[in-house]
């Protein structure tokens, strides 16, 4: 029975909200339990939250790779500058040259075109060190074994040409070698001093190659080389050489070799003492030279300048392919050779 006094409680509505707070309950889940997985869940809105960051986090990755490599270029843009800046200063004598001085003119390694020892090379640096009004005299400093007998023409031609023209003395100072084409440089020169030890002389004229006929015989290899002209492959090594075309040969070298000996005679005069050896192509030291008349005196680079120019001041004129230099000529032969096969390639096409 219902006491009049003490009316029901009303009944419970099946609200949802009613029914989230004690679904948990519900469970068989505790009160506590439930406030804290209600803790426990993100905030609204954290997906776009996320997402935002990691945005931004990709955008600085970016930003900070899109600096680098721009430091990185900058960095190579500048490396580049400084080794052109350094290439085309490198070699240039800094002293003053129009105090008196003694010009110097390096001929080192092998005489060739394109080579550093090359014609065109010291030529140019001659002609600078004659031009210079405080350049007492010139001098050659050798150590070379040789190489062109054209190169080395040229420049003796031009050492005589200048010496007349300036009117100023020309020595070659030989260090441990001047052979061959060298010794076609140095007979220029108004005296050449030697080292004691240095390898002075092989005036003579080589030609060599090789010869595979015999084994290509015995390999059965056929050689098949089609030519317009009786003597066209006469130095090819895989065909045989026939008598008349080493007869041809010999006489060419032997005319060189006459060249050789007259320049070498035009050039030392009545200093030599002339043996059956002399121009056979052998080799003797400093000292040797000397006694044969081949070279002058003992000496050295800081000897001449100080004893025979008169003049302790040393500038180098010498003139080399730097870094630079040889950076550009092989891009501009890269270039080159580049539209040579574009060319090979659009008459193909046509």
């Amino acid at each position: 029975m219902t006491d009049p006094n003490h009316p029901p409680p009303p009944p419970l509505e099946a609200t949802a909200e009613n029914f989230e707070s004690n679904a948990p309950l519900q469970q068989g889940a505790s009160a506590p339990d439930a406030i804290k997985n209600k803790a426990n869940e993100p905030p609204p809105g954290w997906e776009r939250a996320t997402l935002e960051r990691l945005a931004f986090a990709a955008l600085n990755e970016q930003r900070t790779a899109r600096r680098w490599r721009v430091f990185v270029r900058l960095a190579w843009l500048t490396f580049f500058v400084a080794l052109f800046w350094f290439g085309f200063s490198q070699g240039k004598p800094t002293n003053d040259k129009s105090l008196p001085h003694t010009a110097v003119v390096e001929i080192k390694g092998e005489i060739a075109s394109g080579s550093d020892a090359s014609a065109e090379l010291i030529v140019a640096a001659m002609r600078s060190a004659f031009e210079d009004d405080g350049a007492q005299a010139v001098v050659l400093l050798i150590n070379s074994p040789g190489g062109s007998p054209v190169q080395a023409g040229i420049i003796n031609d031009e050492i005589r040409r200048l010496k007349a023209k300036h009117k100023k003395p020309v020595y070659a100072v030989v260090e441990e070698t001047c052979a061959s084409a060298a010794y076609y440089i140095a007979v220029g020169a108004d005296d050449i001093y030697v080292d004691k030890a240095s390898i002075v002389g092989s005036i003579g004229v080589l030609m060599d190659g090789f010869g595979f006929t015999g084994l290509m015989d015995k390999l059965g290899v056929e050689r098949r080389l089609m030519t317009a002209g009786e003597n066209k492959g006469f130095l090819d090594p895989f065909s045989p050489q026939t008598e008349k075309q080493r007869v041809f040969a010999q006489s060419m070298l032997d005319k060189i070799h006459k060249q050789f000996i007259d320049v070498v005679k035009t050039g030392r005069g009545k200093r030599l003492k002339e043996t059956s050896e002399m121009f056979s192509g052998l080799f003797w030291t400093g000292q040797q030279a000397i006694e044969m008349g081949l070279a002058d005196h003992l000496g050295n680079l800081d000897y001449v300048a100080r004893e025979v120019v008169k003049a302790e001041e040393l500038i180098d004129y010498t003139r080399r392919d730097n870094v630079a230099e040889r950076l550009a000529k092989r891009f501009g032969a890269a270039l080159g050779e580049g539209a040579v096969r574009a060319a090979k390639s659009a008459a193909t096409l046509r």
